[in-house]
């Protein structure tokens, strides 16, 4: 077989190891993630770096010349390869999923888009109920994508269930199955991107919570929702396209988000069927989310500050002005402000 194959298999069995004994010195709880063994089937990727393939003039075909004599492929796409240089990729990869083979190109490039300052900034609270609440009142329902898709995903896996192994029908209904989970995983992502691109370009400072969604899925009741709503996917991007439009990014802590009053900070304790907010020191009245939102923008701005250049760089580096980052306000009560209905 081509060297290629060999070598992308053999860095994958060490980064595996490797991952696994970084585990066992974090004492990580729970198993520890040893690698197993992986049938070929089950291996969807393999990747090139400058050698074993070549692209066309017009870059609308590619051709592998390793030992496994795949031949030429055409391209269909909606990125245009004419723009970057042979120099510019770095490596390639080959990946199978259910509907078809892809090929994914790394290449050596910053992305910086411009945007128009919009002097605006916002709190996003993330939930069940509702996707996103913002510090605004503005509510983004829960798509819920996979709960739509249960009933025809149950009568797949029943048929599939009922299938022999090893015969083709079992085949063609695994592919049936899996084109259905990929289908629920492009929307989810689908929606992700899109909300996410929407809010950084509205905003010139996002302030969302650091959420510790492994801990939260620990509550059995809700882990099957909280792992739909898929709330690290919609952060992950939301930094992206931070960094890629220069938005400031903050990621505050969550505790007590929803239990303080916007308004004038006195504690209020509720539990989560408690889905408004009522503070009988100052008389604000809201949605539970919506005043967490407040809080969560109001934390984000202490964090950044409010003078000089914001720009989304590293989480360390959120502050700039100043020499000096401003020292952290302690918990006391605020002072309340006037009463909105």
């Amino acid at each position: 077989m081509q060297n290629h194959f060999h070598t992308w298999n053999q860095q994958r069995r060490r980064s595996a190891i490797a991952r696994f004994f970084e585990n066992c010195k974090k004492s990580k709880p729970g198993k520890k993630g040893y690698p197993r063994f992986r049938k070929e089937q089950t291996n969807g990727s393999v990747e090139y770096k400058t050698s074993g393939w070549r692209l066309s003039e017009d870059r609308r075909y590619i051709t592998f010349s390793d030992g496994f004599q795949a031949g030429t492929f055409k391209l269909w796409g909606t990125r245009d390869l004419h723009f970057y240089q042979l120099k510019q990729f770095k490596r390639i990869r080959v990946v199978r999923r259910a509907d078809g083979y892809y090929c994914q190109f790394c290449i050596d490039q910053d992305r910086i888009e411009k945007r128009q300052p919009t002097n605006k900034t916002v709190g996003l609270d993330v939930g069940l109920n509702y996707f996103l609440t913002d510090s605004d009142g503005n509510q983004v329902e829960n798509p819920r994508h996979l709960r739509k898709s249960e009933k025809s995903l149950k009568r797949l896996q029943r048929r599939f269930s009922k299938t022999k192994k090893g015969s083709q029908n079992r085949v063609k209904f695994r592919n049936k199955l899996a084109r259905k989970h990929l289908k629920v995983n492009r929307q989810r992502k689908d929606f992700a991107v899109k909300l996410a691109r929407c809010v950084v370009m509205s905003n010139d400072i996002v302030a969302y919570e650091d959420l510790k969604v492994r801990n939260m899925v620990k509550n059995h009741h809700l882990a099957k929702s909280i792992h739909e709503a898929a709330w690290m996917q919609f952060r992950q991007w939301v930094e992206y396209f931070g960094k890629v439009f220069g938005v400031a990014t903050v990621a505050v802590p969550p505790h007590n988000t929803s239990q303080n009053c916007s308004n004038c900070g006195q504690v209020v304790k509720k539990s989560l069927s408690t889905r408004t907010h009522s503070c009988n020191k100052c008389g604000m009245v809201l949605d539970r989310d919506h005043n967490a939102a407040r809080n969560i923008l109001e934390i984000g701005l202490r964090t950044v500050g409010h003078t000089g250049t914001l720009t989304s760089v590293d989480e360390n580096d959120l502050y700039l002005g100043d020499a000096n980052p401003p020292s952290k306000p302690t918990r006391g009560s605020r002072k309340p402000k006037k009463a909105t209905s």
